[in-house]
Order: structure tokens, then C-alpha cells, then sequence
């Protein structure tokens, strides 16, 4: 299946804090929209219009990154599915961090986001590392549960639902629905209550 996620390679954003709530990343009145286009330019909208230029998605360095690197309980607060949208349609296809709020696991694994736990000591490494060198190439081993980057490699941990899930291809249900569509339609000939007769 071509919609599956084994492997993301290319470059970090360090974003530290633990308790990113869903309203700091996408704050509600954005919530509004009819779809989810347009949504990566107002993410982290107010902690940015704070920081006064200096938060690390409005640092042109980091422009392009496709892996986030965050604390602990990231995601928390309300349900809202507007948050992983607005962070993948900044252009983030992985996000490795100490936790995260179930919800918000869940809302990035039905849309393809690959989110890896690690340890403390590991989101410190990579967040380090990546602010003193944003051009380091990361790579996030979705199947072999490993990130590394040149002289360093540590293990990160997904549940075997999801890992299953992303490896496989199975998280894309629009996908799975077009991709079968031959046995949909006989098995659905073979349903007296959809004839009508």
C-alpha cells in the first residue's frame, strides 16, 4: 500500500515545554473553517504573535523541518483534530516526544502523523542538537523504532496498534475503502436490502 509510513528522513524543529495544550497549538477561533486548508500558517498563532518572532516555527532555519521534537504531555487539553492538521499542513510528518495526550496520539495516526515516544535524556539529545545545527538530517526509523542522526542513535517506542497501523498502510480508511472498492461493490450486489426489489 502506498500510504504507508516506515521512515522519515529530513530535518528538526525543537519546540520545548511540556503541557502544549491543543489551544496553544491552534487556538479556537480558528476552528471555524469549513476545511482544514490554511491551517498550518495560524499554528502556534498566539504563542508566536508573543514570542515576538523568536518561537521556533517563525525562525527561518527551521522552515521546511519535517520532524517536531517536543516534551512531555504534548497535545493535551481539548480534542480538537484541527491541532495535528494545522502542525502536518506546516509541513511536519513526525513528531517524536516524552507523551502525549491520547486523544491527540490518536487524531495524528488517522491522518499518517507518526508520533514515537522517548525518554527524557533522548528529546533533550535531539532537541539540543537540532537547535545547534538545524540543517542535521534526522532520521525517524518508524519500523525499526529508532531515530538517529550522525553519531547518534536511540530506541523510541510506538504501541503495536498504531505501528501496525502506519507501517502497513491500514491508518488511511479512505484509502482502504478505494482500494477495495471491487469487493465492496460484490459484496454489496450480494445484499437483498440494498436492491430494493
Amino acid at each position: 500500500m502506498s500510504n504507508q509510513v516506515k521512515s522519515i528522513q529530513g530535518r528538526g524543529i525543537p519546540l520545548v515545554g511540556n503541557d502544549i495544550d491543543t489551544d496553544r497549538i491552534i487556538p479556537a477561533r480558528f476552528l471555524r473553517c469549513v476545511t482544514f486548508d490554511g491551517l498550518g500558517e495560524e499554528v502556534f498563532k498566539d504563542d508566536r504573535a508573543q514570542s515576538n518572532g523568536t518561537h521556533p516555527f517563525d525562525q527561518p532555519q527551521y522552515r521546511g523541518a519535517k520532524l517536531l521534537v517536543v516534551n512531555a504531555n504534548f497535545g493535551c487539553g481539548s480534542s480538537r483534530e484541527h491541532a495535528p492538521q494545522a502542525i502536518a499542513r506546516w509541513g511536519i510528518d513526525g513528531i517524536i516526544g516524552e507523551s502525549f495526550a491520547e486523544i491527540f496520539f490518536g487524531n495524528c495516526v488517522a491522518m499518517g502523523v507518526a508520533c514515537v515516544t522517548a525518554d527524557p535524556a533522548t528529546v533533550k539529545t535531539l532537541q539540543e542538537a537540532i537547535a545547534d545545527n538545524p540543517n542535521l538530517e534526522i532520521t525517524l526509523d518508524v519500523e525499526a523504532r529508532q531515530v538517529q542522526f550522525p553519531g547518534f542513535s536511540a530506541s523510541v517506542n510506538m504501541a503495536a496498534g498504531p505501528h501496525q497501523m502506519l507501517t502497513t498502510g491500514t491508518w488511511d480508511t479512505c484509502g482502504q475503502l478505494v482500494g477495495n472498492r471491487d469487493a465492496i461493490r460484490t459484496t454489496a450486489a450480494q445484499l437483498p436490502y440494498l436492491a430494493w426489489k
